[in-house]
Order: C-alpha cells, then sequence, then structure tokens
C-alpha cells in the first residue's frame, strides 16, 4: 500500500475509533462533565505505534466533543488537550506506559479550566483536576496500557 494512502487510512481509522468510543461513554453518560472516564482515551497509546494516530486522535476528539454537543471552547481546548497528550506520546513512544503519561498529565492540567469557566459547573479547578485526572488514569493510564501491551505482544503495527 502506498505509504501517504496507509497514513491517511490510520488516521482516519483512529478518527474513527475514537469518536464511537466516545459515543458508547456517552451512552453511559461518562463522556463529559466533572467526572468522566472516555473509553475513547484509551486508544491515547495508539501514537507510540502509529505516528498517523496523532492527528487522528485531534481529528477525533475534535469530531466528537463537537458531535456530543460539546462548546466551541471545549471542541478547541479539549481536542488541543488530546494533541498536546498524542504529540508528546509519540516522543515518547520507545516506552508504552512513560508514554501515556502526557495524555493524562494535559488533560488534567486542561479540562478543569473548561468546565469551569466555559461550562460553569459548580466546583473548584483542583476538584476538577483531580476528578479528569482520576479518569484519565482509568482510561488512558490503565486500558490504554493493556491496548498498547496487547498490540505490543501480538506485533499489530509495523
Amino acid at each position: 500500500m502506498n505509504t501517504t494512502a496507509k497514513k491517511i487510512s490510520q488516521g482516519a481509522m483512529t478518527a474513527a475509533l475514537y469518536v464511537v468510543l466516545t459515543y458508547v461513554s456517552a451512552a453511559f453518560g461518562m463522556s463529559s462533565g466533572a467526572v468522566q472516564v472516555r473509553l475513547s482515551e484509551a486508544l491515547c497509546v495508539l501514537p507510540c505505534f502509529m505516528p498517523a494516530a496523532v492527528w487522528g486522535l485531534f481529528a477525533g476528539c475534535l469530531l466528537s466533543n463537537f458531535l456530543t454537543g460539546g462548546i466551541m471552547t471545549d471542541v478547541i481546548f479539549g481536542s488541543l488537550a488530546t494533541l498536546i497528550g498524542a504529540f508528546c506520546t509519540r516522543t515518547l513512544r520507545k516506552n508504552i506506559y512513560l508514554s501515556l503519561i502526557p495524555p493524562i498529565i494535559s488533560n488534567t492540567l486542561i479540562i478543569p479550566f473548561v468546565l469551569a469557566y466555559a461550562y460553569h459547573i459548580q466546583g473548584t479547578i483542583p476538584y476538577f483536576m483531580m476528578t479528569v485526572g482520576i479518569g484519565e488514569i482509568i482510561s488512558c493510564g490503565i486500558f490504554g496500557a493493556l491496548l498498547g501491551s496487547v498490540l505490543k505482544k501480538y506485533k499489530i503495527f509495523s
């Protein structure tokens, strides 16, 4: 397969998976609010295996935030948090477990301000950092590490 077509396909599939998994999380009320465990955040490990996943995660987050009714501030800053995390994950790709820390940190530092100032949800920034951080540790840290271990073990990507 043509390298460009392969990268575009990988990025598009990553984006599509992110949107679908966000919808699954939303169906159970887990994808937004002060406490959020987005199953789609497990995909943040994918930049360890393919560079196209960085932009795929960004596009998937952008689309899912928009399609699930997020306000423009959330669409922009939530997607930027994912882009920052994905880019840093790609940079740290030699260690899958270490590479999952940047998306956890970027979302933990950025999303609480969106919740407080864009959505005006009652609570403090430290409280939102705790709740978003716990959700990210579950979805990205635990589920992402499991996904990364399976992909590494079975050498899914070349």
